[in-house]
Formats: structure tokens, sequence, C-alpha cells
């Protein structure tokens, strides 16, 4: 989506589109859209490896309004749209898009690029159209830290700036922020300045080896672990929601955690951590390229059709490559005798980079399954 590439913008309410079991058959909760690959930024991490100038090869506004119509297929409650890029503020047709996907009572969502493309004039007008909310990229406490990442100097400072434009007129904002061996030692200083932005949601993306983020180094599977303990104690005081994007394994640091404190599965259930129980590349979590392929998600590029051809709704619950990423006996590994293994799943993109097969244990995560194998409904039993 924005300078990340496709980090997830979470629409403001996704409870109602949870299926029994955590696994999502009948249609994803979000459809990532890269309407373009071109921004005007080099991320040292992009996974769309986008460039400056816009291709021929885009979907055009009625191939994108097809697209919208195909997403209503799948029947209500319909995927929520994030329209992503590259950057989507270099399409000049994105206010008609988003207003057709509003008229069609799809929700809509922004990942933009900080550049000189986003002005407070222009967000105006797309949250006017049906934009609900937002998301802007932070990986650095200050603007040597960010810029660094960026490629261009004055980025941080543009990302500040449209915090305010955000807030002005009226969009609930996300910050995501880059989990790598560099960016680590920063996070609690992040932490502090995200205390002061009025945001909604403080979304972490572990790095997946991807795109230019493939010569960047991730953390080990320690120090990923201590990272998670680490979120969990700032979501009990934290002003606003905390999660992560390539990192289920949260999830299970969390549940036990929260057990810990008293809580019951049900309660923990209701929690923005339950809300995501189960959803992960191609369960839950569709993408659709520039150019109208369609993959499990922007960090996992198997492609499974193209919208121009093919119908979105029969590839997502039709086809073998979403099929098994769905079908949890299927997985191997460790992530496969995983008790947690429903609720969780591990990163299917982390374990293709890793291993080239997406079925594979997340590398990431250092647990050792109990060797009973008890299924995830069994570890965690919500009351009805």
């Amino acid at each position: 989506m924005n300078e990340h590439g496709s980090d997830r913008a979470m629409p403001p309410a996704v409870g109602a589109v949870r299926p029994t079991g955590y696994v999502f058959e009948r249609a994803p909760m979000l459809v990532y859209w890269e309407t373009t690959r071109s921004c005007g930024l080099a991320c040292r991490h992009c996974r769309a490896v986008a460039v400056p100038d816009r291709s021929p090869a885009e979907l055009s506004t009625d191939e994108g309004i097809g697209l919208l119509d195909a997403i209503t297929g799948f029947g209500r409650p319909y995927p929520h749209v994030v329209f992503t890029g590259g950057d989507p503020l270099r399409r000049p047709d994105l206010e008609q898009l988003v207003r057709a996907a509003t008229a069609r009572g799809i929700g809509a969502s922004l990942a933009p690029s900080a550049t000189t493309d986003m002005t407070v004039g222009r967000l105006a007008a797309l949250r006017e159209a049906g934009i609900q909310t937002m998301s802007l990229s932070i990986d650095g406490s200050d603007a040597a830290r960010h810029d660094g990442f960026r490629g261009v100097p004055g980025t941080f400072d543009t990302t500040m700036r449209a915090v305010g434009w955000a807030h002005a007129v009226g969009l609930s904002l996300q910050i995501n922020t880059l989990v790598t061996s560099e960016t680590l030692p920063d996070l609690p200083a992040l932490y502090e300045l995200m205390k002061r932005m009025g945001i909604l949601r403080w979304s972490l993306f572990f790095l997946i080896g991807v795109g230019r983020g493939a010569d960047l180094r991730e953390i080990t599977p320690g120090e990923s672990e201590r990272l998670n303990h680490w979120l969990y104690d700032l979501s009990k005081e934290s002003p606003f929601e905390i999660k992560t994007t390539e990192a289920t394994h949260y999830r299970r640091v969390a549940i036990r955690r929260m057990r810990e404190d008293g809580r019951s599965d049900a309660e923990i259930a209701r929690t923005s951590v339950g809300r995501g129980f189960g959803v992960r590349d191609g369960n839950g979590i569709m993408f659709v390229s520039d150019d109208g392929s369609i993959y499990p998600s922007g960090f996992l590029p198997l492609a499974a059709g193209n919208v121009r051809h093919d119908d979105l709704v029969r590839v997502y619950r039709e086809h073998p490559l979403f099929r098994s990423l769905r079908d949890v006996s299927t997985f191997r590994g460790r992530c496969g005798r995983c008790e947690y293994l429903e609720l969780c799943g591990g990163s299917r993109s982390r374990a293709w980079a890793a291993t080239g097969d997406p079925l594979e244990a997340d590398p990431l995560c250092p647990y050792v399954p109990h060797s009973s194998g008890e299924p995830a409904e069994r570890a965690f039993a919500v009351a009805s």
C-alpha cells in the first residue's frame, strides 16, 4: 500500500465478516488493490519495487470499476478495499474509483506515500469521496532515521504534516512501522512519538525479505518473541490499538499472557487480537496488483489469476493456492504441529521467502509445539 508496499490498513470494524472456525472461505475481509506501482519515494524495503512513472499495463478506470463490481460478487458483507501502491495518489482518477466503491457499499481505506502529491485538499476530496481510514508509515523516531529508509529528504516532516491533515479532514489514522534489526532499538522512542499523534492504531510490520526488502536484515526469533511480549505490555496502557503485520505469532503470546491475567477465552475473542484470529495471507486477505494479477497477499507473489480474464470470487474460493492456504492441515513443520495453528497459522509469506514453500513453517516464530498436537479449536475454546 504505502511506502511499505502493502502493509495492512485495517477497516474501522471487521468482526462482522469473521466466520466460525477462523477460516475465511466465503470472502476475504480485506482486498488490497495496488492501483499503481508509481511512487515518488525510493524506499529501501519496498515490496513493490516502486518506480517513478505509471505503467501502461495498469488497470484502467473502467477496469478498476469492473474490479469493484467483481468484489460485490462475494455478497454482503462485502470485503473492505484498501487503495494502495506504489502511491495511489499518483492516479488522477482515484477519487472516481473511491466514489465507485462507496456507491456499491464497499468500505474503503487509503494507503498513500508521504510526498508532494499529498495535500490537505486532496485528502479532503478523498474523504468526501468515501475514504474512511488512512495509513501512514513512520519508521524512525526522527527525520534522519525515517528519511534514511525512504530515500528522500523531508519525508518525515511531510508525514508529520499529513498526520495533522488527516485529523483536520476527519480521517481515522493508522501508523505503520517497519520492524528490522535496524529499527528494533528505536521502537521505544517511536512508541513515545505515537502517543502524541492521536492515532487509532499502531501496526508493526515485521519485515518479509521480498522486493527491495531482501537486502535488509530481519530480527531473530528470540528478538521477535521479546518484542511481542513488550508489545503486549504496551497494549495494557496504550491510548491506541497495537497490532502486528506478518507476525501472527503475536496472537499466541497475547493469548497466553491474557490467560495469565485471568481473562476468559470468550473475553479474549472479543479483543482486537481475537478479532484477527485466523487472518493471514490468502485467508481473509487478497491482493490485486497494478496489472490485475491476483495474489494471496502483496508479500506472497504467487499469481493465481488476473482480474482481466478470471473471476475474482472463483479464484479466491476455488484456486488450489488459496484453498491450500486456508487448509491448515496442509501446513508443514512446526506450524503444522502447533496447537495455535488455526488461530495463528504463521506468516505464509515469510515461509515462502525463506523456503520457497508457502506451506512450510514460519522461521521467525521460536515456539516449540506440544507433542500432543492438540488442534487449535480445543486449545482455544470460545464460549458460544
